[in-house]
């Protein structure tokens, strides 16, 4: 039985048919596999603003005392004044409101005092021993007047101190006061125990 043979020709185009037929197969598979899926859009939510920590605004508590709505502790954040303070405590309740420095920062631990309205000052306070009488004043709040009270201390050096915590914020220890002109080791030592931070 005779063999029918192609031409040569014949049979290169059959390979180059076949092999263009692979060559389209594999290639619809590689692209079949790396099509990016089908983008989805999902809504955008927007983030609550964060609230800072208690690490970024740590808490003083500071005791308010005297005529206020609701003496006793409060808590206010770091750089808060005194004026945070009594809001804290109620607000005044029949208070000289003329004593009370409420620009002055507050420190952790303090007390605040707010003298009833018409009541007298302190005994030992207009003769200097506030300290002893009076409880130690507080740095930290305390106005240029009632630092005047303290033994060594007068009108200028208690400006001075106002001014240095106005720059620099509350005092931290009753030492800081050795940055202030005029106080030295021994009017330090003669402070100790009439003043608080």
């Amino acid at each position: 039985m005779p063999t029918l043979t192609l031409p040569l020709s014949a049979r290169r185009l059959a390979a180059l048919v076949a092999l263009v037929a692979a060559a389209l197969v594999v290639g619809l598979r590689h692209v079949g596999a790396h099509t990016p899926p089908p983008l989805v859009v999902a809504p955008v939510r927007a983030k609550a603003s964060a609230r800072p920590g208690p690490s970024s605004h740590p808490l003083l508590v500071v005791d308010v005392e005297g005529a206020v709505r609701r003496p006793g502790l409060v808590h206010v954040r770091s750089g808060a004044r005194v004026a945070d303070a009594v809001s804290l405590a109620g607000g005044f309740r029949r208070a000289d409101r003329s004593a009370v420095n409420l620009a002055a920062p507050v420190a952790d631990g303090q007390q605040v005092l707010v003298p009833r309205a018409g009541a007298p000052p302190p005994a030992g306070a207009a003769a200097g021993a506030a300290g002893a009488a009076g409880g130690p004043i507080s740095l930290s709040s305390a106005s240029a007047e009632q630092l005047d009270t303290l033994p060594g201390i007068g009108p200028v050096t208690a400006q001075k101190i106002v001014a240095f915590r106005e720059q620099h914020g509350p005092f931290r220890s009753v030492d800081d006061l050795d940055a202030i002109p005029g106080i030295g080791p021994a009017r330090l030592a003669e402070l100790q125990g009439l003043v608080t931070p």
